[in-house]
């Protein structure tokens, strides 16, 4: 099946139901085809935890990033012009 951008993102929900069916959809722009949405294969289990280590790892033995919000803090008091 073939879905325009502004289509996806007035239907979002519809599209979602459709993959879960086993559908794969192409995404086109401008009539030229950008994306495809293909069901997850359900043979394999997703861990949330791995993929969480995959896309963050390079940050995972950091001690200064502990605390997100006073990393932010300190990363933020140098724009001050005061």
């Amino acid at each position: 099946m073939e879905i325009t951008t502004k289509q996806l993102r007035i239907q979002p929900g519809r599209i979602i139901s459709q993959v879960n069916n086993g559908q794969e959809i192409i995404v086109t722009y401008r009539g030229k085809a950008c994306a495809k949405i293909v069901p997850i294969d359900t043979g394999q289990s997703i861990d949330a935890e791995e993929t969480d280590n995959e896309l963050f790892g390079m940050w995972k033995d950091r001690k200064d990033m502990e605390d997100v919000e006073q990393y932010v803090k300190d990363m933020r008091k140098g724009r001050k012009l005061c």
